[in-house]
């Protein structure tokens, strides 16, 4: 089990992790947290259906982590020309989809963040430090979500795009101020991939 997620009897999924690996998985979900930002709710805590109606923002985030998490819904494929009128449609209804999506989706990836966090805060530590984490299947697939929400935004940071990206990391010596971040975003996508692994039939 350690170093990967191992499915339950019944459901679910486990995984041991050390104290190390403890801090880091929490501190990134903290930063994740922080990068989200709060609800609607948290700023008008007085009005419990502020939140349900307000609306969302219509254009992208300026910072290209929030870019990729809240991508648009609408346009083309990057190699295939759009008329500007055509664009223009694009972006109205990007920026309509936008307003009425973005901040459940914030919700949902707050409340999964802040799950991650509370599993590891209720670990019980192990005699020889670390803990073995133990996740139901719904709990797994919080994690799940900000596992990949972690790698999006360290991948962002990385200016990872698509799979060659990905090969040039391993190549990266060892002095490159990067490689922490890239030791953590390849180590989060093992964890990931055992994860999603637990949960198919």
């Amino acid at each position: 089990m350690p170093g990967h997620f191992e499915p339950l009897p019944g459901g679910g999924a486990a995984v041991a992790l050390d104290d190390v690996e403890i801090s880091i998985i929490r501190s990134l979900a903290v930063q994740l947290l922080e990068l989200i930002g709060p609800g609607p709710a948290e700023d008008a805590p007085d009005d419990p259906l502020a939140e349900l109606f307000a609306d969302g923002p219509s254009e992208p985030p300026s910072d290209p982590v929030l870019r990729r998490l809240f991508p648009d819904a609408y346009g083309d494929p990057v190699d295939v020309p759009s008329s500007p009128e055509r664009a223009q449609e694009e972006k109205e209804y990007a920026a309509e989809f936008r307003r009425f999506t973005e901040n459940d989706l914030r919700t949902g990836k707050r409340e999964s963040a802040l799950a991650v966090i509370r599993s590891l805060d209720s670990l019980t530590p192990a005699g020889d430090g670390g803990a073995v984490l133990k996740l139901t299947h719904e709990e797994s697939q919080r994690w799940l979500g900000t596992l990949n929400d972690l790698r999006l935004a360290i991948g962002s940071r990385l200016d990872v795009i698509d799979e060659e990206d990905t090969d040039l990391l391993y190549r990266l010596p060892d002095e490159d101020p990067r490689k922490p971040m890239v030791m953590a975003y390849l180590w989060l996508g093992g964890l990931q991939e055992t994860l999603v692994s637990t949960l198919m039939p």
